[in-house]
Order: structure tokens, then C-alpha cells, then sequence
């Protein structure tokens, strides 16, 4: 995969990002899920758990956001190098495609948390009351995240969106976790490990938002290059 003609994204004033429900929804979830880590004393690998759940919404109303398209482009996005027309078939396809492997993908890293949570070395392994706190956390991020779907949705009916581009945009919102178990390893998964990443990971998510949606009402269609296998 490849891309090119990235456009210039210019920070937005401070005063437009505090008017922003959906970056006023991260600051918040991320803020509460920090308090409840300090408050309970977490481990980092307890603090993964509530951001694996996050991401997992992101990628669920990901896939609602690629079926919901009326019309869409295809230009630059092939399938075993080649071309595909801009039919209902080629949006389920994205669509199972998008499921299967970023599901794949979380699945992978299920296992993964689950070793880390209960190895002797990253901390206290989980109780009952934090798996109830992470259900809470995650289930908040989903209510504030529709919302932002919601805008999302009626903003693409404005434009013709390039489902290669809808495809791969919510793996850019994984990457902080990548960050966050080398940074738990790193320092021993303890409570520094929780305070140095929370916050790191805060500004990773309202950057990334920022970054999505100014590209997303600025880059021509066309401007991306995407494959993916059958």
C-alpha cells in the first residue's frame, strides 16, 4: 500500500477544538479512565484494557461507517492489483474485509492482554471490580463515539468518499497501543507506566482526529493508493 499527494494539515485554533463534542468525548473518556486507574491502582497492563475496548468501537462503527456509503469512490483502491467498480458488491467486500482483518488483528492482541494481565511481572493480575470498571469505561466510549459517528455519517452524504481511504483510516487509531505495551514493558508496567502513557495517548487520539477529519474535507478523491487481497 501506498499513498501520495498528502495534503497540508494546518492546526485548527484552540477555540474550534473546545466547541468539538467528539474531541471534548476523547478528553473525557481518557481523563475518567485515568482517574478510575489512579483511583484503583492499575497496572499498565490493566489501563490497556479500557483503550483495546475503545478500539474495538472504533473498528465496529468503521465498518457501519463503509456500509452506510451511498456513493463512493474506488479510484486508486484495487484488489489483487486490480481495478473495482463502485457497486454494492465491492462495499460489502471493504466491509468484510475491514472486519476480518482488524478483527483478526484485536483478536491477536486479546491473547496477547490476557498474558500480560496475569504474568507476575507487569503488576497485580484483575479482579472482579476492575473487569466491572472496564465494561463501564468501555461502554461510555461507545455511547460518546456514536455521536461522532453520527456527524460522520452526515458528512459523508456531502461528499463522494474513497472507501480505500474509509478502510485504512482506523488503524492509525490503534497505533497508540503498539506505544503503550513498549512503554509498559519498558518501565515495568507500575504506576509511572500509567502516568507517562494516559496522557501521551490523550494527545495521540485528539491528533488523530483532528488529522482525520481536516484530511477528510481536504484531500482530493483519488489521492490514495490501496490493495488488498481477495
Amino acid at each position: 500500500m501506498n499513498r501520495t499527494g498528502s495534503p497540508s494539515i494546518s492546526a485548527p485554533p484552540l477555540r474550534t477544538l473546545l466547541r468539538d463534542p467528539s474531541i471534548l468525548g476523547i478528553l473525557a473518556s481518557n481523563v475518567v479512565t485515568l482517574g478510575i486507574a489512579l483511583w484503583q491502582q492499575w497496572p499498565m497492563t490493566l489501563l490497556l484494557w479500557p483503550y483495546w475496548l475503545q478500539s474495538l468501537v472504533i473498528g465496529w462503527y468503521s465498518r457501519q461507517r463503509i456500509l452506510a456509503l451511498d456513493r463512493f469512490s474506488t479510484e486508486g483502491f484495487t484488489v489483487n492489483n486490480r481495478a473495482v467498480a463502485a457497486t454494492e458488491a465491492t462495499k460489502r467486500m471493504t466491509a468484510k474485509f475491514f472486519a476480518f482483518h482488524y478483527g483478526g488483528f484485536h483478536l491477536a492482541y486479546l491473547v496477547f492482554l490476557l498474558a500480560l494481565s496475569f504474568s507476575d511481572q507487569f503488576g497485580r493480575a484483575p479482579e472482579a471490580g476492575d473487569w466491572g470498571w472496564c465494561a463501564l469505561l468501555g461502554l461510555s466510549f461507545f455511547f460518546s463515539h456514536r455521536a461522532s459517528h453520527r456527524l460522520n455519517l452526515v458528512a459523508d452524504t456531502r461528499a463522494e468518499r474513497n472507501i480505500g481511504s474509509l478502510m485504512f483510516l482506523p488503524y492509525a487509531r490503534v497505533l497508540p497501543m503498539h506505544v503503550a505495551i513498549i512503554f509498559g514493558a519498558a518501565l515495568g508496567g507500575g504506576g509511572s507506566a500509567v502516568l507517562l502513557f494516559a496522557p501521551l495517548k490523550t494527545i495521540a487520539d485528539i491528533a488523530m482526529h483532528v488529522v482525520e477529519h481536516r484530511w477528510l474535507q481536504s484531500t482530493p478523491i483519488g489521492t490514495r493508493t490501496d490493495s488488498v487481497p481477495d
